[in-house]
């Protein structure tokens, strides 16, 4: 099983903000309520909305607000309201009864309309870590998660970073996720002694920038 797991995705989060260097390549993340919500929206425009415990895609809900204008994107659906109130309410109905986080939207690159994001796969073994993948995951058509669970494609990480950002050097961005994927590590490690394996989840903006999405305690 490769050590324990850490369920709670806010935990892992707030381990990783106490250190400033990593801090900016986190997307504002802040617990799910009405006021937080308005907050995010008026900052950010489009936030993503997800359990604080779970993995695979599963219950992840897109939000987004055009001048008055709100919407809420669940897998393929997506429904349109007038008002905030009314967004909210519905909000409401269409997730599980589970506590969740509202994090900032980010513009993922993409390649032919589909937006790509990373998992790197971070394994202790014989008491070192060592970098065993990273692969880039191409959204399935009209759809917003990458998971390949919900259908979306495979690719090699550099090859994922060259098609999606031909202007900006793959081998850089490779070698930033990998360098930042060992400085989180040993944060997460200190913060939690006894994990084993992590999975990280990267995408990078329009702009090639790195957001650290998620980090995953039991990778799959």
């Amino acid at each position: 099983m490769g050590g324990r797991q850490l369920a709670s995705k806010m935990r892992k989060t707030e381990a990783l903000l106490t250190d400033p260097e990593v801090a900016p390549y986190i997307p504002q993340t802040k617990a799910l309520g009405e006021g937080n919500l308005r907050d995010m929206l008026g900052a950010h425009g489009f936030v993503v909305v997800k359990p604080i415990v779970g993995g695979g895609g599963h219950g992840v809900i897109k939000v987004t607000r055009s001048g008055s204008q709100y919407s809420i994107t669940d897998s393929f659906k997506t429904s349109h309201y007038t008002s905030f109130t009314n967004m909210y309410s519905a909000l409401q109905r269409v997730k599980v009864k589970r506590k969740y986080l509202i994090q900032q939207g980010i513009h993922l690159a993409r390649i032919n309309g589909r937006p790509i994001d990373y998992r790197v796969k971070h394994v202790k073994s014989g008491g070192h870590w060592e970098i065993r993948a990273m692969v880039g995951r191409l959204a399935r058509h009209g759809l917003f998660v990458t998971n390949l669970c919900k259908g979306g494609t495979l690719l090699k990480g550099r090859e994922g970073l060259r098609k999606s950002l031909p202007h900006i050097s793959s081998a850089a961005k490779s070698r930033e996720m990998r360098r930042l994927t060992r400085k989180c590590t040993s944060i997460l490690e200190s913060h939690f002694p006894g994990i084993g394996q992590l999975g990280f989840d990267y995408g990078l903006d329009t702009n090639g920038k790195i957001w650290i999405f998620e980090v995953n305690t039991r990778p799959q």
